[in-house]
């Protein structure tokens, strides 16, 4: 079952449009583009019934929109730490904004234990798939994997936000990458706890992301790729 805010909920993506078009003339360029077009994606995403994979993917893409990172950059580094190193400071700046700890309460209360299953499954851990296609410095995946539930525990009790979502947004890069560059089969039965559960947490957090977005206009955020050109 998806996650959904309900119709009303602020967190609603019809609310969060309602609340967009409110503030939107006070907000400089490279925030005004990145809140219409994460909002425009993860509408789509709240149209989505029935395809989970396509939800993800939707969902996904509103993400990239919200962080905005530099497309090049991140072809130019191998997966995942290219694109982790872009997303990181995203998260960091969030965290600042997040007075209310919103996102910490919903990666640990609403969704423990869907992240603690994310985090034991090897199929969404990319040094597990290192180690199957060969490459070496991976034969300790195994042990690699247990640090890494040391650390998201470590960091669940010092309430570290930002190294919760570094941790669980690498894994959901991985079933992103299965899903958009096709190493995954569509509605396949082998993956659909990942993407079930993935959806699930990116409809969950990429509304707050928005919303913490929206509620700090002073921060100056870059300017996204592909700005609009006349």
């Amino acid at each position: 079952m998806a996650y959904r805010y309900p119709f009303g909920n602020s967190l609603h993506p019809e609310a969060l449009k309602e609340k967009q078009r409110s503030l939107r003339d006070g907000f400089q360029t490279p925030l005004a583009l990145r809140v219409h077009r994460a909002l425009s994606w993860l509408r789509r995403a709240e149209a989505e019934d029935d395809d989970q994979d396509v939800r993800f993917i939707l969902l996904w893409i509103g993400f990239n929109a919200a962080y905005a990172g530099d497309v090049e950059a991140s072809a130019s580094s191998s997966a995942p730490e290219g694109e982790r190193g872009l997303f990181q400071a995203f998260f960091s700046t969030l965290v600042k904004f997040d007075a209310r700890h919103r996102v910490y309460d919903a990666v640990w209360q609403r969704f423990s234990q869907e992240i603690r299953l994310l985090l034991d499954n090897r199929y969404v851990y990319h040094p597990f798939w290192q180690h199957q296609n060969g490459v070496s410095g991976y034969a300790d995946w195994e042990q690699k994997l247990e640090r890494s539930r040391t650390a998201i525990n470590h960091a669940l009790r010092e309430h570290d936000t930002a190294r919760i979502l570094s941790i669980l947004f690498d894994r959901l890069y991985v079933l992103r990458n299965q899903l958009v560059h096709g190493g995954a089969t569509w509605n396949s039965d082998v993956n659909r706890d990942q993407v079930r559960d993935g959806a699930s947490l990116l409809g969950c957090l990429l509304p707050i992301f928005i919303d913490l977005m929206m509620d700090n206009p002073q921060h100056e955020w870059p300017m996204p790729n592909y700005p609009v050109v006349d």
